[in-house]
């Protein structure tokens, strides 16, 4: 028996202008107030069908993924700037880019990688955290995690440290890119007007800065012929079916999509964690507590953090409050339906990941920071896609494992050594461009703990 025909409530082009400066002041707090207003289900002018129904995204994420691809937007303005690797691609090429990478990613692999990411870390404490601790200067919690988290991708991806003035122009390139891509589907009559005042064109030539030494990088490995175990290694290796290897194109864009979604990802959530421990000291104290009391002065393994319960469940809170990747728009194939619901073949459809996560539906008291929500026996009571910090489905992210690793070990080193204090006076909101960052950054005072504390 068919499901009736459900009558998707429609945004008229006169009630969508009149929103229009709500929408630039916030995009995501304007999709938030529609759908709450709409039951979780809307249909833009643009003929875009925004939804934060965990039944309805599950559906075209997985339960009949293979009908659903990425979107013009993707296909056009983000390909045009991170190239056709893992994020972009579809079907038959995608498939056998995911299964190639996939090898990357295993736990002998992040092993190796583990090693890496301790050594960068402690690093990064030395030479830099305890500086400003003890001259007591202010720094931004967002621009500090992003080089930390650029260090630690480019020595696991090409075996070696980008110097800070690389790391500038990657972070640049991807922030203008980024900058663009949302303005231009915001407002789409704006592309000309990027292309007339230059600005399109400083973005193209920061991203051939960025690919250039990329590349000479790529270049340079395969001329010495050495072979090391880091993901740029993993990459060369990588033989097809038919005995062919990746290009210096594939290469590029496999390492670039590599570097966007390590670097950035890691860095502004792990932002988002310490501004959130930094307003619930008690919270604060108990993850301590219990790195003290599970790893003493021992550095974390592989193996220990997946004793640290307490604080991975800070952490899936801290995704839950700030979705980096807070929307997934996906293009159907061919006509379909879901419970009664229409979906037409060309006309978009996206998965409003921060309306999800802040859904009373699925989320008591959503506003509130409540880590207790992750514990085992919570987690067993979630409702399937009501909780999507990585995507679902088969293109779940694929560094899913290397991130959380990453970001375990940053929370257990950091929390024994440092306190972060927020400067007064701040308005910590949110910009949304294609991650969820702060709007001017978080800034705070770095204090080192007593260590008998």
């Amino acid at each position: 028996m068919e499901n009736p025909e459900v009558n998707v409530p429609k945004m008229g082009l006169l009630a969508f202008l009149r929103k229009l400066p709500s929408m630039n002041r916030n995009l995501i707090l304007f999709f938030k107030e529609i759908l709450d207003q709409n039951d979780g289900l809307i249909k833009l002018p643009n003929k875009l069908t925004l939804t934060d129904d965990a039944e309805l995204i599950r559906y075209f994420l997985q339960k009949n993924n293979s009908n659903y691809i990425k979107t013009s937007l993707v296909r056009t303005f983000v390909r045009d700037q991170i190239g056709d690797g893992l994020f972009t691609s579809d079907g038959k090429y995608w498939l056998k880019q995911r299964r190639a990478i996939q090898a990357g990613f295993h736990k002998k692999k992040l092993v190796g990688i583990s090693k890496i990411m301790l050594d960068e870390i402690n690093q990064y404490m030395d030479n830099i955290l305890d500086v400003y601790a003890e001259t007591n200067q202010e720094i931004d919690l967002e621009k500090e995690m992003t080089y930390l988290a650029s260090k630690v991708v480019s020595k696991s991806l090409f075996g070696q440290e980008f110097d800070n003035e690389k790391i500038d122009v990657i972070d640049d390139s991807i922030a203008k890119a980024n900058e663009y891509i949302v303005a231009v589907a915001k407002q789409p009559f704006l592309k000309p007007w990027y292309h007339l005042n230059g600005a399109y064109k400083h973005i193209v030539k920061q991203k051939n800065i960025r690919d250039k030494f990329i590349l000479d990088f790529i270049e340079e490995r395969k001329k010495s012929g050495e072979s090391k175990d880091d993901l740029l290694g993993m990459l060369l290796d990588t033989e097809y079916e038919d005995g062919s290897k990746m290009t210096n194109k594939q290469l590029l864009d496999e390492s670039i999509i590599l570097i966007v979604a390590g670097n950035k990802t890691s860095a502004v959530t792990m932002a988002w964690l310490f501004y959130l421990l930094a307003k619930h000291p008690g919270i604060e104290e108990k993850v301590l507590q219990s790195v003290t009391e599970i790893l003493g002065d021992e550095e974390p393994s592989i193996e220990s953090i997946r004793s640290l319960t307490y604080p991975l469940q800070v952490l899936e809170e801290t995704m839950r409050m700030y979705p980096v990747v807070w929307l997934i728009d996906r293009e159907p194939v061919e006509d379909d339906e879901f419970s009664g619901i229409k979906i037409k073949k060309g006309e978009d459809i996206a998965a409003f990941v921060y309306g999800l996560h802040h859904n009373p539906k699925y989320w008591k008291d959503p506003e509130c920071f409540d880590p207790e929500r992750f514990t085992p026996e919570n987690k067993k009571e979630q409702v399937p896609f009501s909780y999507l910090p990585f995507g679902g489905g088969p293109r779940i992210c694929i560094g899913k494992n290397f991130a959380i690793m990453e970001m375990q070990f940053i929370l257990a080193m950091f929390i024994r050594r440092y306190k972060f204090v927020l400067s007064p006076g701040q308005n910590i909101g949110f910009k949304p461009l294609l991650t969820l960052s702060p709007t001017n950054g978080i800034k705070v005072r770095v204090q080192k703990r007593n260590p008998a504390s």
